[in-house]
């Protein structure tokens, strides 16, 4: 018996890698911050594109490093998911502090929102607490993460993007970009948080990474792990349609609402992971459902009256229909890719967990030496 030693296939050219780090890099902020529509500068596209030069490191960077943690460690989406919240918190919580400050910009609602759900122990509002971490782990970071990743390229979907030195000058935008925007908060605010809500924001933060980190790295195996079909693509879309509508416009800013907001997130996602260990469940499956809440806000932002100064309508409703009409034919593109790609459309352990990226890998790198070589193991 002899055997064949296949090592896994050489890292991508740069080439080959950057367009999808550039599109993360752009498509976070967007969604982020641009598709909603919520500033007075949604109508002045050149402020829009400088914009870019702050918070692209702000939220792409960050984008970035979670996903590469994630897919370099070997570990999937419920990894991304803890990190994403993780950096939720460190955005909301020790950056722009708007988690804790009593008075954020001063608009004039935020009390409305704020004091039915209020903490008095802690300073934090349940309802707006939960409405910014679930923005920015869902807007933020995942969906542009699994937007993006549907779009790249097939052999560089579930694989590093960056080596280490592109990592850390990532890593040094954030932190540049995180800077300027803490200092502008103390320069525009008149609230800081304190030492107690640094440190409780500071130590969930600690936690979640290490929950995050501490999950077991997923090997693909090709099987899924119930032999019954996975709902289609769309029923599967349309319902986190719906659940996302459903919380984000009509439930109130109460104890509640929060509680009936938790419990329907909290079903969606137990639905979403049963679903996504079954046979069939693709990578339209998950281009669907990071892409409903990017529909939502798209669609909301039309009834969204910017902050600051009036906005004329021609720009606003002009900006608004921009982004939605982005965002919309990037999920259509996605789609389409997982509908012609066969990789794509594998067992749904592969896609849901983010199987680790050496086993795809590995297994790709003896088959494509046993087609060159024509050597097999016997």
């Amino acid at each position: 018996m002899s055997t064949t030693r296949v090592t896994a296939r050489p890292r991508p050219r740069l080439h080959r890698r950057l367009p999808p780090v550039i599109g993360l890099l752009m498509l976070s902020p967007v969604c982020a911050e641009y598709l909603i529509g919520y500033d007075s500068n949604v109508g002045r596209p050149l402020v829009l594109l400088g914009g870019l030069l702050v918070l692209a490191p702000l939220y792409g960077a960050v984008a970035l490093l979670i996903r590469e943690t994630a897919r370099r460690t070997g570990r999937g989406w419920p990894t991304i998911l803890l990190l994403a919240l993780a950096f939720g918190i460190v955005q909301a919580g020790l950056v722009d502090q708007s988690l804790f400050n009593p008075d954020y910009r001063n608009i004039d609602y935020w009390d409305d929102m704020r004091d039915p759900t209020l903490i008095e122990g802690i300073g934090v509002s349940a309802d707006m607490g939960l409405t910014f971490l679930l923005g920015h782990t869902v807007w933020s970071f995942t969906a542009p993460i699994a937007l993006v990743e549907a779009l790249a390229p097939r052999e560089l979907a579930r694989r590093p993007w960056l080596g280490w030195f592109g990592t850390s000058v990532v890593a040094l935008l954030y932190l540049a970009a995180a800077y300027l925007v803490f200092d502008d908060h103390l320069a525009t605010e008149d609230f800081v948080a304190s030492p107690g809500q640094i440190g409780g924001a500071a130590t969930a933060t600690a936690l979640l990474v290490l929950v995050a980190l501490a999950l077991p790295r997923r090997r693909a195996d090709g099987t899924a792990a119930s032999p019954r079909g996975a709902p289609a693509p769309w029923l599967v879309g349309g319902l986190t349609l719906l659940v996302a509508l459903g919380t984000s416009w009509f439930l109130p800013p109460t104890w509640p609402g929060v509680a009936a907001e938790l419990g329907a997130l909290a079903g969606l996602g137990a639905l979403i992971w049963a679903w996504s260990r079954r046979e069939g469940w693709s990578g339209r499956h998950v281009v669907l459902v990071a892409g409903a809440p990017l529909v939502l806000n798209g669609l909301t932002s039309f009834a969204v009256q910017p902050l600051g100064e009036p906005v004329a309508p021609l720009l606003k409703y002009g900006s608004n229909a921009f982004f939605a009409l982005l965002v919309i034919g990037l999920i259509a593109w996605g789609y389409a890719r997982g509908a012609r790609d066969p990789h794509r459309s594998g067992a749904g352990r592969v896609l849901m967990d983010g199987a680790a990226p050496q086993a795809s890998v590995e297994g790709d790198g003896r088959a494509e030496a046993r087609r060159r070589t024509g050597e097999s193991t016997a």
